[in-house]
């Protein structure tokens, strides 16, 4: 990273946001394809409007889904469940449109000699890691992801009158390439219509934010601008349509890695936009744990059809304790890279994808989420030549 000083901002929304509703709703549908049957193909988007769920795609699998049910129970436990909310998991209506997987694409995917199944699609994929928290995760959407789980929290607990919907924003100032300190922290909370603002203020900065951000990260005219407008009533999907896919951003690094575009919910592993940026972040936290460069990006690209990724790339930002080729050369060593590896070697067809669906895909420690595993460490180290113990 460039040695200067910066600012730098990312975001997270919380799981009543419109757009992760959406998420958490199409990987809810996936997760009872895989459950029932593994080898499901399934590519779902949901969209949502006021007291209006329409499921749309194309799934091919064995299992019976009751569509309305899944709908129904994931809308309620994210928490809308009363029509004055504008969107009440009980009495929303549920359209599908869903047809069954096109045969050209099954044709690239399916094959009969194991280990070579092909890439669902082309693209190009990402994974980002670097040494700014304990989870490898750059410390501006670490730190955003934190507080929309903690808005969550309230909700259930403390703070009964907030609401599903909300978003957070943090900015970090960074000095010499590493984050310094907190600069601005930016909460939208939705909330019920008889809690009076300051009220609001003065609890979500209390048990949100000084709960989250550590003391020592605070610089000392830290702004917090929590409901700017004054009030959130009318939120969810009453406030806002929702469509699957539209946070990709708040789903990887919060900007600081690239993205190639694809979005993950819906989409079984046969999908590389989904698999690939597994493990392409499953890459990039063991170059980083391996103690091989303090930031890491990969990118891998695929051809539908074929298994073998067309180019692999390990970018350090001039980080790196060894030559960035030999770094690219251990990884082609330690990983494979197609398809059906990544799916056998991270365990991608359990039904663990409505988990993934809010508050980030990565930095995660629940132990679904496999692409966090620093296993391959020890052996980066080996492969380049540098033998001391990982961290």
């Amino acid at each position: 990273m460039e040695k200067r000083e910066f600012l730098f901002t990312s975001e997270s929304v919380t799981e009543g946001h419109p757009d992760k509703v959406c998420d958490q709703i199409s990987d809810a549908v996936l997760d009872e394809c895989l459950r029932q049957d593994p080898r499901s193909r399934v590519a779902l988007e949901t969209a949502v409007k006021t007291g209006l769920v329409v499921l749309l795609g194309e799934i091919t699998t064995r299992a019976t889904i009751d569509y309305s049910t899944i709908v129904r129970r994931t809308v309620e436990r994210i928490g809308f469940t009363e029509g004055a909310m504008g969107f009440d998991a009980r009495s929303c209506a549920v359209i599908t449109a869903v047809e069954r997987q096109s045969p050209e694409i099954a044709m690239g995917v399916d094959r009969v000699e194991p280990g070579e199944q092909g890439a669902g699609d082309q693209g190009m994929m990402f994974g980002y890691a670097c040494d700014e928290t304990p989870e490898l995760m750059p410390l501006p959407i670490a730190l955003a992801h934190r507080i929309t789980r903690r808005l969550a929290d309230v909700r259930r607990g403390e703070l009964k009158w907030l609401r599903p919907d909300g978003k957070s924003q943090v900015t970090v100032e960074y000095r010499d390439g590493q984050p310094a300190s907190v600069q601005a922290v930016v909460v939208a909370a939705q909330h019920d219509e008889a809690v009076a603002t300051g009220t609001l203020r003065e609890a979500i900065r209390a048990e949100v934010i000084d709960k989250v951000v550590p003391a020592e990260l605070r610089a000392p005219d830290m702004k917090c601008w929590i409901n700017a407008t004054g009030r959130f009533v009318i939120g969810g999907p009453l406030g806002d349509s929702g469509v699957t896919g539209r946070k990709i951003i708040v789903d990887t690094y919060g900007g600081m890695g690239r993205h190639g575009g694809g979005a993950f919910s819906g989409k079984d592993p046969s999908k590389v936009d989904r698999s690939a940026a597994y493990a392409a972040r499953w890459v990039a936290k063991n170059v980083v744990a391996a103690r091989l460069a303090r930031r890491c990006e990969v990118q891998i690209a695929y051809a539908i059809g074929v298994a073998e990724p067309v180019s692999i790339m390990v970018e350090t930002f001039g980080t790196a304790l060894a030559p960035e080729k030999r770094i690219e050369e251990a990884v082609r060593a330690v990983f494979s890279l197609r398809p059906a590896a990544i799916i056998e070697g991270l365990q991608l067809l359990r039904p663990i994808y409505e988990k993934t669906a809010a508050y980030g895909h990565f930095g995660r420690s629940e132990p679904e989420f496999s692409w966090e595993n620093t296993d391959r460490a020890q052996a980066l180290r080996e492969a380049t030549g540098l033998h001391a113990k990982a961290a």
